[in-house]
């Protein structure tokens, strides 16, 4: 059987899909990396909204594929930009993902951490309003029983005025955090209203700024997430790092390699691509707690093709792809998303995310992910 799949050039091509998934099983806890995957939220296809409605979502659904993730030995960063915050989840829907996760996460003895942000404020904010934000998001967070982890925030960048001001804001926040938080550097490719972060454009300056806050609160630095997709920067950032405070990588381009890491140390994980990769992610770190870093990288380089696709310019709306293939894989029955996110993407973008996903052997049944991907081609108007 074969499938005909639109090119970017306006032409159908023939694919044959595969026939048999990739053998992989779930498992326990990793030895040798720190491995989260960002998860997606599952919306509610029959709720009456619109675009600018509060996010409907599917609580069942969306918590069955958080089970999923934690199966394979994954931990969950809930609630952040994969699951569309500040794209369709607002504050309160993101509040209440945050403690139906994190106790999910106590039921079957999976590992969370979530976003801590400021996306309650919807209007111009003074930076003592962004600092009570962040505290009422850090409460929830920290009550609910999971790790905080401090996201970057739009109302912070609009109303900072100089490097000091991110310095005094996080200061308050890292001396009142009752346990260690993971800070987050998501780059402006990730979400245009971040450019500038840490006060300035320059990114040696803003790197010198971020690694001051971490030096002046090493012991509520548990780790960073770097999102900037640049490798060399990462890998000079994490050189630099106080001992004892770990760098998870957030690059969505170059993760096989930084997780591999050098003869200076390596980088954990906490990437949106390990959404539809979770199993085979996992089966890949498994081989490097053997120390066959040969065998990480032959299992898991094959995949950056599929994750530079879904995360290619504009980079923010990568989300759309990793519910596509949720769909396609069988993780939720619709292709949906909180505030009609689907259409962000085209039909040969997702295409081409069908054709990488079943060549890499993702689809736990080949069979139903074709099926889906007909029926979204006939909707298109493409006839088989």
């Amino acid at each position: 059987m074969t499938i005909r799949l639109p090119g970017a050039d306006g032409t159908l091509r023939t694919h044959e899909p595969r026939t048999e998934p990739l053998a992989l099983t779930t498992g326990g806890p990793f030895t040798s990396r720190t491995v989260f995957s960002a998860a997606h939220v599952v919306a509610d296809p029959f709720a009456d909204s619109t675009p600018d409605s509060p996010a409907a979502i599917d609580w069942d659904a969306t918590l069955a594929f958080r089970r999923h993730l934690w199966s394979h030995g994954l931990g969950v960063a809930e609630a952040m930009d994969t699951a569309q915050r500040g794209m369709g989840l607002d504050w309160a829907g993101a509040a209440e993902l945050i403690r139906r996760s994190a106790a999910e996460a106590k039921s079957v003895g999976g590992i969370v951490a979530c976003g801590v942000g400021t996306d309650q404020l919807t209007g111009p904010a003074t930076l003592a309003e962004v600092r009570a934000a962040y505290e009422e998001q850090l409460a929830l967070v920290e009550a609910s029983g999971a790790r905080a982890i401090l996201m970057a925030s739009r109302a912070l960048a609009a109303a900072a005025s100089s490097p000091e001001d991110y310095l005094d804001v996080y200061g308050h926040l890292l001396r009142q955090s009752s346990e260690p938080v993971v800070l987050h550097w998501l780059g402006p490719m990730f979400d245009p209203a971040l450019e500038g972060y840490w006060g300035s454009s320059d990114l040696d300056t803003a790197t010198d700024t971020f690694l001051e806050v971490i030096a002046a609160h090493p012991d509520k630095v548990e780790g960073i997430k770097v999102s900037l997709l640049d490798a060399r920067r990462e890998i000079d950032i994490r050189r630099r790092l106080p001992q004892g405070v770990r760098c998870y990588t957030g690059d969505d381009f170059n993760y096989p390699e930084l997780i591999a890491g050098d003869e200076k140390g390596f980088s954990h994980a906490l990437l949106g691509i390990f959404d539809p990769l979770g199993p085979l992610a996992a089966e890949a770190v498994r081989v490097l707690d053997t120390g066959n870093t040969a065998g990480f990288r032959e299992l898991l380089d094959p995949t950056v093709e599929l994750s530079r696709h879904l995360f290619r310019t504009p980079t923010r709306f990568y989300k759309t792809g990793v519910v596509f293939l949720a769909w396609l894989a069988g993780h939720q029955s619709h292709f949906t998303m909180v505030g009609g996110l689907q259409s962000a993407r085209s039909l040969p973008h997702f295409a081409r995310a069908y054709e990488l996903a079943d060549g890499l052997g993702l689809f736990p049944d080949p069979k139903l992910a074709e099926e889906r991907m007909k029926n979204l081609l006939a909707l298109y108007g493409v006839t088989q």
